[in-house]
């Protein structure tokens, strides 16, 4: 039986990691766009979690990520509210 692991490239793994981290987009989406396995996106969210924890310089990207996360749900609940109130 022939070996189905696929090898992705680092910077290909940083694209579907910012998928989900900066634009907010579900992990199921990003596996079926790109025709990933289940849990292959989970578990480069979770490396990269861990380098964040471990490297200063990731670190930092990694909070970034998680401010840019923050503004945008911000950002989505005043649209929301000034389409409300028109």
């Amino acid at each position: 039986m022939a070996n189905t692991n696929k090898r992705y490239e680092p910077e290909f793994k940083k694209q579907m990691v910012r998928l989900v981290s900066e634009e907010g987009r579900t992990i199921a989406s990003v596996n079926k766009e790109y025709n990933l396995g289940e849990g292959t996106v989970r578990s480069w969210i979770r490396q990269f979690e861990e380098q964040c924890e471990t490297n200063p310089e990731t670190n930092e990207t990694g909070e970034l990520y998680e401010e840019n996360r923050r503004l945008r749900k911000k950002l989505e609940e005043m649209e929301k509210e000034n389409r409300f109130l028109k």
